[in-house]
């Protein structure tokens, strides 16, 4: 018997502009099997994935049916439906009901009716499971939004369910702690049994891990079977869904690879070493030549120190750095080291109690309010939802510019026509993330601070997005980005800093940053380092094997 079996699904939201949300869904997922959905933004994919459990499922109009062991859904209790099948939902915000971490973690099991001895011991396993010992006694408010989503998780698994659905459970982890989570969940799948539905835009750590992959395109399963066979079809039907594979399946089928397709990033280096048996001609890229310095920096950080609390640990330990003009400086690094404190700081949200900020060689503090924050400094800050405050998308670029010639080119900028009278809460996590972007930009800054801004964004609107911040520096704009997505970075940053231990330790250009390091690096960095020098993303692999072709036709 399958644990979910959906039959002819069909949705719509009430007056929906954008057409039906879910277009005929049939689908069967067995126990204890590992399946990844994925595609676009606004696929669809979140509002599958609550219609898996009645409190979350939305209002609309809807025909079909979705069975649970073998029982409609809707007649399966609230109780066995939160016992069994638990949730992680896409913003950890959304899913926090408690002050403290260990109340948290109790919270679900009270609900359940547990005895204070069973909670006990499954509070105390999770948290040791899961790393939660060092926080346990914090306030939720002041853990990162990537500690928060290890919460969820461990909250959710303390009930001990049968089935884990994940809704893009890693957006904001840092990549090593993102291995870690994905790691912890496969091992859940393997040695509980426990049935994973996840979906997810980075597909590096998943899709070698799962059963099937499902892909969804306007609503619709446009294609369901193994991980390998997906990676081809895509291939085949030459789908703009294919930047999304994991890095070896991109060079595997840049490069015209024949045989079996790699999945893994040591699956890929096995091919690798297959492809070049010996040393290769061209052993490596060019590094990148350093930015040169601008006259007068955009950004200039002296020495900042700053704490929430009088009291208080420090999270910012003396940061200094100078950003120039007009180039896209990212940061990246562990999850509640202080970047987005960082950058809250530089716009003058936080205020630093030792160190000096300058803006365009001018003294922060020389800055009036209304000049700092139009046409100086603009911020997109990690929960996008915190800056909607109109009922319809329309509306909230409206609320910035009224330029109606500005507002559709940025609407048609951030793909937002079709969604400008849909409200912004009903919008799927990286539409959501676009409509803030475009907001941000109708400010016309000219430093832009973005914190994690490609959370949430399917791979096709993440091209678009760096065409955007290239278009943007093309105009003089400095941008400052705090982000996870380490791919992101290797193939569009100008300058990558590490933050560490509340300080910027290291600064510089992606092929010298990501090619030296072991852990914090990218996929095709750890599939070709052993053949080729410097090269950090799928693209730098590709033209390596490519350049060597040629050098052995010459």
């Amino acid at each position: 018997m399958a644990h979910f079996e959906i039959r002819n699904l069909t949705f719509s939201y009430p007056a929906s502009d954008t057409g039906t949300a879910l277009r005929d869904i049939s689908l069967s997922i067995e126990k204890g099997e590992y399946v990844v959905l994925f595609g676009k933004s606004g696929s669809g994919k979140t509002t599958l994935l609550r219609h898996l459990k009645s409190v979350l499922t939305p209002y609309g109009r809807r025909s079909g049916t979705v069975f649970f062991n073998g029982i409609p859904l809707e007649q399966v209790s609230a109780y066995d439906q939160a016992a069994a099948i638990g949730y992680v939902m896409q913003n950890p915000d959304d899913q926090l009901v408690t002050d403290k971490v260990w109340h948290e973690l109790a919270f679900g099991l009270e609900s359940l009716g547990c005895d204070q001895k069973t909670m006990r011991a499954r509070v105390a396993e999770m948290a040791c499971y899961f790393g939660i010992q060092d926080w346990f006694h914090r306030d939720v408010a002041s853990l990162s939004g990537g500690q928060k989503q290890l919460l969820n998780l461990a909250s959710i698994m303390a009930m001990q369910p049968e089935v884990l659905i994940l809704d893009e459970p890693t957006s904001q982890l840092d990549p090593i702690a993102a291995s870690d989570f994905l790691n912890t969940v496969r091992k859940i799948n393997l040695e509980l049994g426990t049935t994973i539905i996840i979906t997810e835009h980075r597909l590096e750590d998943i899709l070698p891990n799962a059963d099937r992959a499902v892909i969804l395109d306007c609503g619709a399963i446009i294609a369901d079977d193994t991980p390998s066979k997906i990676g081809k079809h895509l291939h085949d039907q030459n789908s703009d869904l294919f930047s999304a594979m994991p890095t070896p399946v991109r060079v595997f089928y840049g490069a015209y690879g024949r045989g079996e397709c790699p999945l893994t990033v040591r699956e890929g280096r096995t091919w690798l070493s297959h492809l070049f048996p010996e040393s290769p001609q061209v052993k490596g890229l060019p590094a990148e030549p350093a930015k040169t310095p601008t006259a007068v920096p955009a950004l200039s950080l002296k020495e900042l120190w700053f704490r929430y609390e009088k009291n208080g640990a420090d999270i910012l330990r003396g940061v200094s750095a100078e950003i120039p003009t007009g180039s896209l400086y990212t940061i990246v690094g562990g999850n509640g080291a202080g970047k987005s404190t960082l950058l809250k700081t530089i716009c003058g949200i936080c205020r630093p109690y030792r160190g000096k900020i300058r803006i365009c060689g001018k003294p922060a503090e020389s800055i009036r309010p209304s000049e700092l924050f139009h046409g100086c400094i603009a911020m997109l800050p990690q929960d996008p939802r915190s800056l909607f405050v109109k009922k319809t998308v329309r509306a909230e670029l409206e609320e910035m510019s009224a330029d109606q010639a500005q507002i559709d080119h940025v609407a048609s900028l951030c793909q937002l026509t079709s969604l400008l009278e849909s409200h912004p809460c009903d919008l799927s996590g990286g539409e959501q993330q676009r409509a803030a972007l475009a907001k941000v930009l109708l400010t016309n800054p000219q430093i832009l601070l973005l914190d994690e801004p490609t959370k949430g964004l399917d791979s096709f609107f993440k091209s678009a997005f760096a065409e955007i911040l290239t278009s943007l520096k093309a105009r003089g704009i400095t941008i400052v980005m705090v982000s996870h997505d380490v791919e992101f970075c290797a193939r569009y940053a100008d300058l990558v800093s590490m933050f560490f231990d509340g300080q910027i330790l290291t600064t510089d250009t992606p092929r010298r940053f990501f090619g030296s390091n072991s852990f914090y690096t990218t996929a095709a960095n750890r599939m070709s380092r052993h053949i080729f020098s410097m090269a950090v993303t799928a693209e730098d692999v590709t033209a390596l094997i490519a350049a060597n072709r040629e050098a052995d036709l010459s």
